[in-house]
């Protein structure tokens, strides 16, 4: 700054004018702000949270704004939520069924997490997989058998024990759950060490694609237990379809919808969230791009987070971009 004063001489204030004045000055203002770091809890390595992460890094970056993001791979959602409550992370992924757990304070959480929503980005698709010619082809099939059933402190996780309760898979009929993360499920069915695996993630989700190549393959339909895991649990849940086509499959099957929420601590500055919305906007495409095929992130869907509120930098956005 000291060296742009000095370089500004009475010929150099009439070539440029207040005007041309004033821009230098600002832009020495803007060029001296500190640039603010936020921590992003994702996923594992490898993952679909952990590629957005670091897709939005890398648009976050080429953006030029006074922002750097930095991944953080973790277990993914209640583990995501438990770092936004320490303060660890600033942002955060999580299935919207456990973000309104946090936010209720309920569930894997003792007390509600001071968080606040900016976005639902996409819809998970429940997976319930299992071999095309091996002997499960019901979900009460499963009871008493081995079943990969997400990562510790994974959204997976909540959700298939949720969905193996509505099933009626309890007690004498419970499963005998495997705590894998998607990689570790794909090898333990392809080794037969469990009878199924169940994941949540976007269509088609790679590791399930590149199975299909070389395992047959069925996925069980789960729309059945949409309404009873409603009833029980709130509304976070849908019916969804995985097209036929995907994964190989010569009929479409009907299962369960979970969103996903982009959120964030509610102390995040306005400011920042602001111009981070405006980043995700500009570079859906390819944020999404390897998370799931033919999503769309649109304002109505975006501010649909449901019970978890939106932060008022959000809030301010959608005002300002939308109306």
């Amino acid at each position: 700054m000291t060296s742009a004063k000095a370089g500004l001489d009475r010929r150099s204030l009439l070539r440029f004018g207040v005007g041309g004045l004033a821009a230098v000055l600002a832009g020495c203002a803007a060029e001296s702000d500190p640039v603010q770091q936020l921590r992003f809890a994702t996923g594992p390595q490898g993952g679909p949270y952990h590629a957005f992460g670091q897709a939005l890094a890398d648009a976050v970056a080429a953006s030029g704004r006074r922002l750097k993001i930095v991944p953080v791979g973790t277990a993914a959602s209640v583990d995501n939520l438990h770092r936004l409550d320490r303060g660890s992370a600033e942002l955060a992924l999580a299935m919207a069924d456990v973000a309104e757990d946090a936010v209720h304070g309920r569930a894997e959480f003792s007390r509600p997490v001071p968080v606040r929503a900016l976005a639902r980005v996409y819809v998970n698709y429940t997976h319930l997989v299992v071999p095309a010619h091996g002997p499960v082809r019901t979900v009460r099939a499963l009871a008493g058998r081995p079943v990969a059933a997400g990562a510790a402190g994974s959204g997976v996780q909540v959700l298939a024990r949720r969905l193996l309760h509505v099933a009626g898979l309890t007690g004498d009929s419970a499963v005998r759950e495997r705590q894998l993360g998607l990689a570790e499920s794909v090898r333990a069915l392809r080794a037969g060490s469990v009878d199924a695996l169940i994941w949540s993630g976007g269509v088609p989700t790679p590791a399930l694609s590149e199975l299909a190549r070389t395992v047959p393959l069925r996925f069980l339909p789960l729309d059945g237990f949409v309404g009873p895991l409603r009833e029980r649990y709130g509304p976070v849940y849908s019916a969804v379809t995985l097209p036929a086509g995907v994964y190989g499959l010569r009929d479409a099957v009907g299962t369960i919808g979970v969103g996903n929420y982009l959120l964030a601590r509610a102390d995040a500055p306005e400011g920042v969230v602001r111009d981070l919305l405006q980043v995700v906007f500009d570079q859906w495409r390819e944020l999404l791009r390897d998370v799931t095929a033919g999503a769309r992130l649109e304002p109505r869907f975006a501010l649909s987070t449901g019970g978890v509120p939106l932060h008022p930098g959000a809030v301010a956005y959608y005002r300002s971009a939308y109306g």
